[in-house]
């Protein structure tokens, strides 16, 4: 039986892991058949930002446009 997922997500994006692990756990979410809502408030609204050119890290603009695509509800 599919759920709804929210995630909130208030921190930059390589200020720590917290915006891969929200990629991730959403990720495998949407893989499993779920529904998924991220939240980004505060500090949490610059990973999606276009543009992002990371070095030494994931890239967060690229990964939640591709959870985006794959069903990613996003509330800024």
């Amino acid at each position: 039986m599919p759920k709804t997922f929210t995630l909130l997500l208030g921190t930059a994006p390589y200020q720590s892991q917290n915006s891969q692990t929200a990629a991730r756990l959403a990720g495998q979410a949407l893989a499993l058949g779920h529904t998924v809502n991220l939240i980004a408030s505060g500090d949490g609204i610059y990973n999606f930002l276009t543009g992002q050119k990371a070095k030494k890290y994931p890239n967060a603009e690229e990964e939640f446009g591709a959870l985006i695509r794959q069903g990613l509800r996003v509330y800024l």
